[in-house]
């Protein structure tokens, strides 16, 4: 298992234009999409952004994912801590309900404990093959990893839409601008990039194209 926070490299200024590339993805302003994807997670913005995205009419069908996970803890300010038996999704989708959001809008899958089952669990209660658009919501370091995944086990022809929201670790906020001022911030995402790396090796993920021969060294 890759460590969230792992020991990094001394990293040069094209290392971090590329890295955040690999792991925050391209920037791509918001619009009207088929659906929104939402990777499991207990972070609020796993709801916060579902709920701005719906009242800004970017989307009506939402795919709300996650049972809970077995590695993760929870964020302090998440209301399921105390009932391992409510999923992730369930938690999300109350959020959801109490922003006015029809429930007839919201897909829940809810046996997912990774982002890769999110993806492959979802596909068992939603029909991707009829959608052109997909807003994706998740963690914006992760948005590299999480999109991947999403291209490995999704119709090719789907165009995705990051829709992300920033976390803050030890009271940093790590985000696409300054990741690399920070220790936590380079060990966030140098993290993300190792399982980038892994993850496309064994096939889980789209396997990266891009890659400067000195990371390809790590």
């Amino acid at each position: 298992m890759i460590p969230k926070e792992p020991v990094i490299p001394d990293l040069t200024e094209s290392d971090v234009e590329l890295l955040i590339v690999i792991t925050f993805e391209r920037e791509i302003r918001p619009q009207k999409c088929d659906a929104l994807f939402v990777f499991s997670g207990t972070h609020s913005g796993h709801w916060e952004k579902v709920i701005e995205a719906y009242n800004l009419n970017y989307i009506e069908t939402i795919i709300v994912t996650g049972g809970r996970s077995l590695t993760g803890l929870p964020h302090p300010d998440w209301d399921g801590n105390t009932d391992r038996e409510v999923s992730e999704a369930r938690v999300i989708v109350s959020y959801l309900e109490s922003a006015g959001i029809p429930l007839k809008n919201i897909f829940i899958e809810e046996k997912s404990t990774n982002s890769l089952e999110n993806v492959t669990c979802a596909k068992e209660i939603f029909d991707f093959t009829k959608i052109h658009t997909l807003m994706v919501v998740c963690k914006s370091h992760a948005t590299g990893r999480q999109i991947r995944t999403l291209k490995k086990h999704l119709p090719s022809l789907i165009k995705y839409i990051p829709f992300t929201f920033n976390t803050v670790y030890n009271g940093t906020e790590v985000n696409r601008n300054n990741w690399a001022e920070t220790e936590v911030g380079r060990k966030r995402v140098w993290g993300e990039y190792l399982r980038i790396k892994h993850y496309g090796s064994k096939g889980d993920i789209l396997p990266l194209d891009v890659m400067s021969d000195r990371l390809k060294l790590f």
